[in-house]
């Protein structure tokens, strides 16, 4: 294995830890806004990536599917919430779902105007930024996908999905997501939307 490929998978795991906190922190801090207190006994409220890494999903899988040349997804430790305690109820539930894909697609914008500042001085700092441009939006899409412990599965929580029909689905779910993404066309289209997205923040940013 060269040194190329370390590096890379180094900076990939870097590049979570770096999204993947904030993506946290959003939910953590959207629920004590709405009044669940639950992330705050927990230290969640907080961008300590320590508090938020989770050792599977932010560094071994993403680190390894950088190793093999797979694909790229990952998730960080999930912010609890008592949904009891949340003001609105099913609407702050899905609020909290969607605060950490939505920061993740803020996030893009900085970014891709970083990638497209550094484009024709500095290449290598424009392509990490590029990269976390379309990490983060990989992110973002992947999190919504509707398997515990995703964000996605949230929002089946707010639809009043049967608990029997979730336990299945975080007992196995995760797993048929990952082997769809890897052999059917969902992991590529993920992929190529992320890239295309990205792409097209920057050249908006290039032309200002």
């Amino acid at each position: 294995m060269d040194t190329n490929t370390l590096i890379n998978a180094a900076l990939t795991v870097l590049l979570f830890v770096i999204l993947v906190t904030p993506h946290e922190f959003a939910h953590a801090w959207v629920a004590k806004q709405l009044g669940d207190d639950t992330p705050v006994l927990q230290g969640r409220v907080t961008l300590n990536p320590i508090a938020h890494i989770d050792w599977l999903g932010t560094v071994i899988l993403p680190a390894a599917a950088s190793l093999l040349g797979g694909g790229i997804f990952g998730w960080g430790r999930p912010v609890l919430t008592n949904p009891n305690k949340l003001r609105g109820g099913t609407r702050g539930l899905v609020q909290v779902a969607l605060a950490g894909p939505a920061m993740n697609v803020i996030l893009a914008i900085p970014f891709a105007a970083a990638a497209a500042y550094f484009a024709g001085s500095q290449p290598v700092a424009a392509q990490f930024c590029l990269r976390a441009t379309y990490l983060t939006i990989f992110l973002a899409i992947f999190n919504m996908m509707p398997v515990p412990p995703l964000d996605g599965s949230k929002l089946l929580l707010a639809a009043n999905v049967p608990m029997v029909v979730m336990n299945e689905l975080a007992r196995v779910g995760l797993l048929f997501l990952i082997l769809a993404m890897v052999f059917t066309p969902l992991g590529t289209w993920m992929y190529s939307f992320s890239v295309e997205s990205s792409w097209f923040l920057v050249k908006m940013f290039a032309r200002l």
